[in-house]
């Protein structure tokens, strides 16, 4: 009997090692081919790079096209550190992942552009890889300049090569395992970018599509602008519906929704006003955006602002959110403690109905951007101050002092659960937590 049962123990174990090698096979093949997926889907589309292209010889024409579309990119808004050389790089951006840090765009050998050449540029900007190869971050926006031409590509890349050499070691990355890994950025990039180029809309004007075109593309207005998944890739099929900046405790309100930034209903005029002065009767620019203005769109032309004017008006608008079929629950001492505050802090300037003064400080009352579904600006703003960009046209910008140094975070969930719910606002109450998340 013993051996029949050894000789069955021994069959069986012979299977199970058969069927664990065939599982095994069968894994590593599967790996195999996602791996090998991957990496042609990193791959698709690129030219090889022509090691012996010449530097360029730009005309006094394609130089000052180049500076243009640098400023119409905001480059130095990320590749100039406080007190830093101009486009040296060294500032760092905060993700949820950890902290990237800009490159130097300089024309140094050692540490920027130096041993660069156009084809390397346009790659980068078109596919999102660096000099030697190595796949780069998002952060630095290619998921959007991957529509700039080749040509203004080349423009750039001029421009940059123009400038006084700085030597300046490019700061490393300093993200959690594993998205400090090549692999893992890979992978992203298998999911979430796809190489593409600006197709004009058929139908519309080249007015529209200039508009597009740099609204998309070098202006890349939707890394704020657009939502972001847990994994941190733009949902570009919600397009410019609204973001938390990643790392800033900001929210960049939707580009197509008249209850949060649309402009649909904005005559043409304002829409260029805002973008060239930073304010207009409508309401101002704070935060992120007053940089933007101050360091990029009060400098490009009347004809590009216009363009881009006209597309943000002629975006398809979101339908607005249901009205609530009860009143908010307001609670009474809360609210109580709030109108204090207010009158002792906000209403010098703001006025008591919440009505602003023109020209100066903006109506709380009917205010969109105190209607908000998230209050994070508010908080920003009153904890930490906000101002306009000083710009031509508003070079004297009124602002809001901090008062953070004055008011308690319950101060604040107070004072703005009040302005929230007064003068026909229609906000929710603001929370303690939210108050402190910020």
């Amino acid at each position: 009997m013993s051996a029949p049962r050894a000789a069955g123990t021994e069959a069986r174990l012979f299977g199970f090692r058969r069927v664990a090698l065939w599982s095994g096979l069968a894994l590593a093949a599967v790996l195999a081919a996602l791996a090998t997926t991957v990496v042609l889907l990193n791959l698709r589309g690129e030219a090889p790079i022509r090691g012996d292209l010449p530097p360029p010889a730009a005309s006094a024409a394609q130089l000052d096209r180049g500076r243009y579309l640098a400023i119409a990119g905001n480059c130095a808004g990320c590749h100039t550190a406080r007190g830093g050389a101009a486009y040296a790089g060294g500032r760092g951006i905060e993700t949820p992942f950890g902290t990237l840090y800009a490159g130097n765009l300089t024309p140094d050998p050692l540490t920027g552009l130096g041993q660069w050449n156009a084809d390397h540029f346009w790659r980068a900007l078109h596919h999102g890889r660096s000099r030697n190869g190595r796949l780069l971050y998002p952060a630095f926006p290619y998921t959007s300049f991957t529509q700039v031409t080749r040509e203004d590509s080349d423009a750039l890349f001029a421009w940059l090569q123009s400038l006084p050499p700085v030597t300046q070691a490019n700061r490393p990355h300093t993200l959690r395992f594993p998205y400090d890994t090549q692999v893992a950025l890979a992978v992203w990039r298998a999911l979430f970018f796809r190489p593409a180029e600006f197709v004009p809309e058929p139908g519309r004007s080249a007015e529209h599509n200039r508009g597009a075109y740099l609204v998309q593309g070098l202006g890349h207005c939707i890394a704020c602008h657009g939502s972001r998944n847990t994994l941190g890739a733009t949902d570009v099929s919600r397009g410019l519906a609204g973001g938390m900046l990643p790392g800033e405790n900001w929210y960049a309100p939707a580009l197509d929704a008249p209850h949060e930034a649309g402009v649909a209903g904005w005559p043409l005029q304002d829409i260029v006003a805002l973008l060239k002065t930073g304010r207009t009767e409508h309401g101002s620019v704070l935060g992120p955006m007053a940089e933007v203005v101050y360091r990029s769109t009060q400098h490009m032309s009347d004809a590009d602002l216009q363009a881009m004017a006209l597309y943000l008006k002629e975006l398809p608008q979101q339908p607005a959110p249901p009205a609530p079929t009860q009143p908010p629950h307001r609670n009474v001492s809360l609210l109580a403690r709030g109108e204090k505050i207010y009158a002792q802090q906000c209403a010098w300037c703001h006025g008591d109905q919440g009505q602003g003064e023109p020209g100066a400080f903006p109506p709380l009352a009917g205010n969109r951007a105190v209607n908000l579904a998230n209050p994070v600006n508010l908080v920003q703003v009153v904890r930490r101050g906000g101002y306009p960009p000083a710009t031509e046209g508003n070079p004297r910008p009124y602002g809001m002092p901090p008062f953070g140094h004055v008011l308690s975070d319950e101060d604040i969930a107070a004072v703005l659960s009040y302005v929230r719910s007064s003068w026909g606002n229609t906000g929710a109450e603001v929370t303690l937590r939210e108050v402190m998340q910020r």
